[in-house]
């Protein structure tokens, strides 16, 4: 046995003075027992000698051995004495570099999912990310006082677990606010409150498709739809969107994915001759529509267009909808609208990935549309909106900035704008160089080039917008590797 003053009194003093002396023992004993320097077997000092040799009290010195018999380093038999009862562990082997470690361990669907590069959202304003709303003008204040008037009066309640398919408060709020705002016929009973509409999409996916199923996507359209119905095994059919929006598709699918009343990414609305025509496509075939309604909030020509689900008579359309854009990212609220028949089985899939959505947050909200201010915000948002749309148009007119053509569009966070063939990666990269980001069109389409920006006025200031356009009027086209812009594929 090593001569116990010299070890222990070492091991003892350098751990830290604050700690208890029981608690500083154990970590002291525990260390040299897994660093090798007290083996198998090696017999400990009686309590008694322990503690006359690091002057401490033989309570302490017997408490810090039956904390580490309870834990498994220590054995203690009468007439034995106190032994160490393991080994320390061996030397683990070297770590397997980073890329053999993603391909020993990624099945090729993951493995094809981490390929698209994921979904990146810019943590604070900068032009031209997309898709983000003006935080800097959300009443902060009221929500403060929301959320404490809220904990004080069912602050346990809402610390506990949720219902799966949501706050019921809020399902109703969302369920009027719906039937009001956008003419979705439903009840608060077809409302399942989620975290994003990335997590609907990967439930619907989860739940309606087997691998080798037909699903139609727009061309182009939202990269996270795709990667989610990807992961699934889906067969991916694009349809190309002209004027009128999604062209109808020659063939079957089990499900088609839409984004009717402001496509994703150019804007155009989808005529009523064609929602009428999918409409009855999914009837005849048994096939589902999903309607996601990212940001239909934000029209600035006109009200807001019916949702297409309003037009359903058959039970096939499921409307999706989120608070990120209308409120903000960080709250983690989304919502879908379900046939009755889907309601229960998308709850139960709901519960084996993550239960419930926060509870306070979702109590928040529902006091935050109950009383009006969801309504007032919504409408200063449009107004201030409309205007840096407004003046994004201008300022890359009056730059004069002919290699950029705008597309015609009525609302969003965000425009589309085209750019001559091949001079995407090249432009992207000088704006890139001045600090600007500029999302890629490009990378959300399947067939052709389609190349262009995906320009997010949102969340950006008035000057901030006048900066940006002069810094673009700066660039000069050239051709060059395509594809060379950031993709704006998360917008939930």
């Amino acid at each position: 046995m090593p001569n116990p003053p010299t070890l222990w009194l070492n091991l003892f003093q350098r751990e830290d003075q604050a700690v208890p002396l029981r608690e500083r023992l154990c970590a002291a004993l525990r260390g040299a027992i897994r660093r090798g320097e007290l083996g198998q077997g090696a017999r400990l000092p009686s309590t008694r000698m322990l503690a006359a040799d690091l002057a401490i009290s033989r309570v302490t010195a017997e408490a810090a051995y039956a904390q580490l018999e309870s834990e498994g380093y220590l054995t203690r038999r009468v007439g034995h004495g106190t032994v160490v009862s393991i080994a320390a562990p061996a030397a683990p082997a070297p770590a397997p570099a980073r890329g053999e470690l993603a391909q020993a361990r990624l099945s090729r669907r993951g493995a094809a999912i981490v390929a698209t590069g994921g979904c990146v959202d810019p943590r604070e304003p900068r032009a031209f990310c997309a898709g983000s709303p003006d935080l800097r003008a959300f009443p902060v204040e009221t929500w403060r006082q929301i959320t404490a008037r809220q904990l004080r009066r069912h602050g346990a309640q809402l610390m506990g677990y949720g219902d799966p398919q949501g706050y019921a408060p809020l399902r109703a709020a969302v369920a009027a606010y719906l039937a009001q705002s956008r003419g979705v016929r439903c009840d608060s009973d077809q409302v399942v409150i989620l975290t994003s509409s990335q997590q609907a999409l990967q439930l619907l996916a989860t739940l309606l498709l087997d691998p080798g199923d037909s699903v139609h996507l727009e061309e182009p359209g939202y990269l996270g739809a795709r990667n989610a119905f990807a992961s699934a095994g889906a067969r991916i059919v694009p349809l190309p969107v002209d004027a009128e929006g999604a062209t109808l598709p020659a063939g079957a699918a089990r499900l088609t994915y839409l984004t009717p009343s402001h496509q994703y990414p150019l804007g155009v609305t989808l005529s009523l001759a064609r929602r009428l025509a999918l409409l009855d496509a999914a009837e005849q075939q048994g096939g589902w529509i999903v309607e996601d309604d990212y940001d239909s909030e934000f029209r600035y020509d006109a009200r807001p267009l019916p949702a297409m689900q309003g037009l359903d008579r058959h039970g096939r359309v499921i409307y999706l909808g989120t608070f990120s854009k209308v409120l903000f990212p960080s709250l983690r609220l989304a919502y879908a609208v379900l046939p009755p028949a889907l309601v229960e089985p998308l709850v139960r899939t709901r519960t084996v990935m993550d239960g419930h959505s926060a509870q306070l947050a979702q109590a928040v909200t529902a006091e935050f549309i109950a009383h009006g201010h969801f309504a007032r915000h919504l409408r200063q948002m449009r107004l201030l909106y409309a205007s840096r749309r407004a003046l994004l148009l201008e300022r890359l007119r009056v730059e004069g900035i002919s290699w950029l053509t705008p597309l015609a569009g009525s609302g969003g966070l965000q425009l589309a704008a085209t750019l001559p063939p091949g001079s995407e990666a090249t432009l992207t990269r000088q704006a890139a160089a001045l600090g600007i980001a500029t999302p890629s069109l490009s990378s959300l389409h399947m067939l052709g080039e389609g190349e262009g920006w995906l320009l997010g006025y949102a969340a950006l200031r008035n000057e901030e917008i006048v900066d940006a356009v002069a810094h673009l009027a700066t660039l000069r086209p050239g051709r060059g590797r395509q594809g060379g812009g950031p993709s704006p594929r998360h917008r939930a």
